[in-house]
């Protein structure tokens, strides 16, 4: 679990079996009470929002006793200049000339390409073999280290956030052991209600991406 100080709200959920784990308090409290549930190698601990005062952090005096605080209802006295619309560009076109295409290629930017299945299958191949995931809930935390190391691959390397179920099996093929097509839905199912992995829905079915702690950790 991550060290965070604060309030802080820890979750873990799973629907299919309606368990549904929510601890919100002090960060040292809530490690504790989590730990104490054997739920450290799952879920999500994350800080807890807090309200905010205004902050005078310019050094610009505010007129005040410096001894004196400042009511909360005061703004800041270094907002700026009062906004000026008469020097905000005004840019008119009919309706339908905008070439998005083209200003895009004017930057500089090009589409994301999905990673070709071959390719990934090329690198994972040159691969040396991923240790196991150390997660005592893991069903299977060879083929997980495997999924893992294919993910990474893609975020990382080629700027994508999911993959289509079918080219997940395509990729690791019998890295998976038995897993194909419904049952590896399954597994891939089970790891979203872990945390481990998110879902994505997309025109052309299901994508699956890692989650940042899972890809982490």
């Amino acid at each position: 679990m991550t060290r965070l100080r604060g309030d802080v709200r820890y979750r873990f959920r799973v629907d299919d079996e309606e368990v549904h784990v929510v601890v919100e308090g002090d960060a040292e409290w809530v490690e504790g009470i989590v730990e104490r549930l054997n739920l450290t190698d799952v879920g999500f601990t994350m800080p807890m929002a807090r309200a905010s005062r205004p902050t005078n952090l310019s050094g610009v005096s505010s007129g005040d006793d410096e001894d004196d605080p400042v009511p909360e209802d005061r703004p800041p006295a270094d907002m700026g200049p009062t906004p000026d619309p008469s020097r905000i560009p005004i840019v008119r076109r009919p309706i339908g000339e905008l070439d998005l295409e083209g200003a895009i290629d004017a930057i500089g930017l090009v589409d994301m390409q999905r990673p070709d299945p071959v390719e990934l299958m090329d690198v994972i191949a040159d691969m040396e073999a991923p240790m196991p995931v150390k997660d005592a809930m893991s069903v299977d935390p060879m083929a997980e280290a495997w999924l893992k190391a294919l993910m990474e691959v893609v975020v990382r390397e080629h700027g994508a956030t999911a993959m289509r179920t079918q080219d997940i099996e395509e990729v690791l093929g019998e890295r998976l052991g038995e897993r194909r097509d419904g049952l590896l839905e399954v597994w891939l199912n089970t790891l979203f209600s872990a945390g481990k992995l998110v879902k994505v829905h997309g025109g052309d079915g299901v994508g699956w991406g890692p989650s940042p702690a899972w890809l982490a950790s």
